[in-house]
Formats: structure tokens, sequence, C-alpha cells
């Protein structure tokens, strides 16, 4: 599979996977937002970005940088404030994190899935990031 088809695989893993939780998800028209899904907790509307994760060195590791031409030029972005949150998809375990931007580093995210030899407070440990435990709470509807 090329990088797209990847892309678009780990897109639809976490939908299905929000879906199944009682989300109500939105996708924006077109490729131009920095966001690629809109989950409707029934109180708020969070802008996600979707990102394939790989294992390195006992974390698993997730750019959090955006990377576009733009005439001609690679250009690398970080999302700022356009973004909620990050949805990561470990493709060779095929866990799921919620990561808020906020905890997200500015071009990379590494969550340790190794317990770490000292304890720090800039570890994300990936354990307390699984999707399921993270996400934003759901309303009754």
């Amino acid at each position: 599979m090329n990088t797209k088809q990847i892309g678009d695989e780990t897109e639809a893993k976490i939908m299905a996977a929000l879906i199944a939780e009682g989300y109500t998800v939105s996708i924006p028209f077109g490729d131009n937002e920095s966001y690629d899904l809109v989950l409707d907790t029934g109180t708020t509307l969070e802008r996600v970005q979707c990102k394939t994760g790989w294992i390195e060195d006992d974390v698993v590791r997730f750019k959090t940088a955006s990377k576009t031409t733009s005439d001609g030029d690679v250009v690398r972005a970080d999302y700022g404030d356009e973004i909620d949150a990050f949805a990561v998809r470990c493709r060779e375990t095929e866990q799921l994190y919620w990561v808020p931007s906020e905890d997200a580093g500015a071009k990379s995210t590494y969550l340790r899935i190794a317990e770490p030899e000292i304890s720090h407070p800039s570890v994300n440990r990936a354990e307390e990031y699984r999707l399921k435990e993270r996400l934003p709470e759901l309303a009754d509807r």
C-alpha cells in the first residue's frame, strides 16, 4: 500500500471505532482542512487529525506536523490550535490512541509502550492514551 492508502485505512478504522463508541463523526469536504474528522460529543465538536503510528525503540511514534507541497517546495507546519486532538492507529498492534493536542510535541510524539526506567513528567505512557479511556465525554442523547 502507498502512504495515501495507509492513511485512508487509518482514518476508516478510527472512524469505525468512534462510531462504535456512540459518537457522531463528520468528515470535512475536500482536503483543505488541517483536521480529518469532526467528533460530535453531543455538547462539543472536536477537530481530529488522524495519524498512523509505528513502533520504534519501545515507543509508538507519530508525526505531529503536516507536510505539503506549495509551489514545488515541501512545507512542514505544526497544527497549532487548528485541531483539538490526534487519533492514532499503530499499524503493528492495531491499537488506537487519543492524544489531546496540548499533550503532543511540535514535530513528533512518542507514546512509551514499555515501563520507563525512570519516572519523568515528559514521558507519555501509551496505556494512558488508549482511545477508549481518553475520549471526550459523550453527552446523553
